[in-house]
């Protein structure tokens, strides 16, 4: 088996998580990262300080490129030099902000969009049999989730138990008709290219649609990094604003860890041009009002938050993934995370950084 293993967006939640899970195997990590995240979001948003952590964790196992997903020329030069080498491509560098996605558009598109076929072009020219992995959205469904039958319950919204989807939204909702956003379109331009070049080409590539991803890796920012910002505004004593839905909306979330070992699953057995909605599932998810209460029971803090009215556009009132076609494929991966653990986990990591 190839020794390499390329992971772009490295100092990232997902990228780091890859970078410690795949050099622990044995395989030498190539990551691509040039913290465009502190661009989008300012300091408490720049991956510095995780990309720092992980050069002293991983060592002479990870060699790190500060190279923009955009410069087709520098990627195509560094999969030119390794060449056959590359037994695994994880491509989860992107701008993941609905909001910030409206302010600069095009910056946006080339990022998710071209950044994606520069990635999948140079896996095609130089490590063809390389399992492709992207990390995609939910929100690449749109607002679709948003027209299903919720019932309100005391601190969330709810799906009725006899609904085809109560268990988890699978990959046969549509992604036509809705609105995106200017973020989700991008995540669908790549989304489907990832798909065209598995049937067309004959590559190994799989699209993971995520729900909530999170850990203690995530450098939450008001924008971007659901459960880890909630965490470090009851911890900072912050003010949580929080959009719409009366506080009820659901997100499910599923923990780094745990998204890679899919990954890793994938890897050992891949297959052509797969589509996965992956996440948290009835495992694992929270509202908003649910996932605070928690949050103050692990700190011992009360939450400051201020609601306001409008939700955001594109935003999702209910979400939670079926992982049933990933486990039908991968029969021995489960979750092993719930929001408790998880919100623990980022609280216990972070305890020395974000104080009142």
């Amino acid at each position: 088996m190839s020794s390499v293993v390329v992971i772009t967006g490295s100092a990232g939640l997902i990228g780091s998580e890859a970078v410690r899970h795949f050099a622990g195997l044995g395989m030498d990590v190539v990551g691509v990262d040039n913290d465009m995240r502190g661009y989008f979001f300012g300091a408490d948003g720049s991956t510095k300080w995780n990309l720092q952590r992980l050069t002293k964790e991983v060592g002479e196992r990870y060699t790190h490129h500060s190279l923009d997903i955009r410069d087709r020329e520098g990627l195509d030069e560094l999969f030119a030099r390794l060449g056959k080498n590359v037994g695994l491509v994880i491509h989860a560098a992107a701008q993941p902000s609905h909001d910030w996605a409206a302010r600069e558009p095009f910056t946006d598109f080339d990022v998710n969009a071209v950044g994606t076929i520069n990635m999948l072009e140079a896996t095609r020219r130089h490590a063809i049999d390389a399992p492709f992995i992207f990390t995609s959205t939910n929100k690449v469904y749109g607002d679709t989730p948003n027209s299903l039958p919720l019932i309100e319950l005391p601190t969330r919204w709810e799906l009725p138990e006899d609904h085809k989807w109560y268990g988890g939204i699978d990959e046969t909702m549509s992604i036509d008709s809705s609105m995106h956003s200017v973020f989700g379109a991008s995540k669908v331009a790549a989304d489907v290219m990832v798909q065209e070049y598995g049937r067309y080409f004959d590559m190994p590539t799989a699209v993971f649609r995520g729900g909530t991803l999170t850990g203690p890796g995530h450098s939450a920012a008001e924008l971007h990094g659901f459960l880890a910002y909630v965490m470090r505004c009851v911890m900072e004593q912050r003010l949580y604003r929080i959009f719409g839905y009366k506080g009820k909306m659901v997100r499910d979330a599923i923990h780094s860890h745990d998204l890679v070992s899919a990954f890793e699953a994938f890897h050992r057995a891949p297959r052509v041009a797969e589509i996965y909605n992956i996440g948290g599932g009835r495992f694992s998810n929270c509202s908003h009002i649910e996932a605070f209460k928690i949050a103050s029971e692990i700190t011992g803090l009360e939450a400051r938050t201020e609601y306001v009215e409008e939700n955001r556009a594109g935003d999702h009132q209910w979400w939670i993934s079926s992982t049933a076609r990933f486990e039908e494929h991968y029969p021995e991966w489960k979750l092993t995370y719930d929001v408790p653990a998880i919100l623990r986990e980022i609280y216990e990591s972070n305890k020395d950084l974000w104080k009142a």
